[in-house]
């Protein structure tokens, strides 16, 4: 369920996770604690097998520690994390501890069931784990007990800019990768981010969320249920990616919502709503206008219309209710991508003001049809 790389990115310049910039400073903090020497240059090795070499940004010794820092590197992706200073602080452990792992200063802790790593483990997710024993293993010279100490500069101001409140991950930034390899635009973390959403939901017992394309539609949504934070999940563009998890991984009651323009391209088979994507078919919601009954006037203006915006007023104006007949188009397109008797799908359609202006009631997503609402 990885997320294809997108055709754009691949003549756009690849970056490095926070997780190989933490077994990178890990395996120089070693080799300083080992020999007294920091390295020029570190390698490790990725899951791929890669062997990138760093530089290291600062480095430190004291009497029973070594620490070493990597500048974060994103390449030409937009990541909150470009330009962070990830270090890693390497101490020995007691006999037969192994590698063990602290969050230091700007890296978060896990508080809630349902991610990778139990409530109380710093939140450096296991591949990054992996990476940093293998990096330590290489230098290491037969000793296996280590503790290891990740930490980043303004972490917890950086993890502002992220969900990690929203996941129960307090006091900083996650150290992340699967790869270790920034994909640009893949938005290989926005979809983890959207799958470790569900399952802290799952983890809780909810069984309700709602899947959002932008914040004033997630807080219509959230008025709308009264739901609680973390039912809520933060779905972007990404209704296909958020959809097909759910199908795996399911919740009992399922809410999608959007604006007027992004539910209406969902009405039209697009999964994903970015506007990169593709614009808003307006002849075909003219089609949608007519069959719902408008006149050939009113049809004609809503064709010529500049925007979705647009011709969603020019209906209200005229007095015909449009929200319901898209999100029952929606509801259609959402549903293929569930199947399932086990989950039921519900749309709401919001105006720009946060009105809800179109809605199906909860149907099982196996079924033709939406019930009426």
């Amino acid at each position: 369920m990885e997320p294809a790389i997108e055709e754009e990115s691949k003549n756009l310049r690849r970056g490095w996770t926070t997780g190989t910039c933490a077994a990178a400073a890990a395996k120089a903090a070693c080799l300083a604690l080992m020999t007294g020497e920091f390295p020029a240059l570190v390698e490790v090795t990725l899951p791929g097998g890669q062997r990138p070499a760093f530089a290291l940004a600062m480095e430190e010794k004291g009497n029973s520690f070594a620490k070493a820092g990597i500048v974060k590197d994103a390449g030409d992706d937009p990541d909150v994390t470009h330009g962070a200073l990830i270090m890693s602080t390497v101490r020995r452990g007691s006999p037969g501890s192994g590698i063990t792992f602290k969050a230091g200063p700007g890296v978060g802790t896990v508080t809630r069931l349902g991610l990778p790593l139990p409530p109380g483990e710093p939140s450096i997710n296991p591949v990054p784990r992996k990476m940093i024993a293998q990096a330590i293993s290489e230098v290491c010279h037969g000793e296996k007990d280590f503790e290891v100490e990740v930490s980043v500069a303004d972490g917890e101001k950086i993890a502002e800019r992220t969900l990690n409140g929203r996941l129960g991950i307090l006091g900083g930034i996650s150290i992340l990768g699967t790869t270790g390899i920034v994909i640009p635009f893949s938005c290989a973390s926005w979809i983890h981010s959207i799958w470790r959403g569900i399952d802290v939901a799952r983890a809780a017992g909810l069984d309700h969320i709602s899947g959002a394309t932008g914040n004033m539609s997630e807080k219509a949504a959230q008025a709308h249920h009264g739901l609680c934070e973390i039912a809520l999940i933060d779905m972007g563009d990404f209704v296909g990616g958020m959809l097909k998890y759910v199908r795996s991984h399911p919740v009992p009651k399922v809410t999608i919502a959007g604006g007027v323009a992004k539910m209406t391209k969902l009405s039209q088979g697009m999964l994903d709503v970015h506007s990169k994507r593709g614009l808003a078919d307006l002849d075909a919601l003219a089609k949608v206008a007519a069959e719902a009954g408008a006149d050939a006037d009113l049809v004609a203006r809503i064709a010529a219309a500049n925007m979705v915006s647009h011709a969603f007023q020019l209906a209200e104006e005229s007095g015909l209710q449009l929200g319901d007949h898209i999100a029952a188009r929606a509801w259609k397109t959402a549903a293929k991508a569930l199947r399932t008797p086990d989950i039921a799908l519900e749309i709401l359609v919001f105006d720009r003001q946060g009105q809800l202006v179109g809605k199906t009631h909860f149907t099982p997503s196996d079924h033709s049809e939406p019930l009426p609402s």
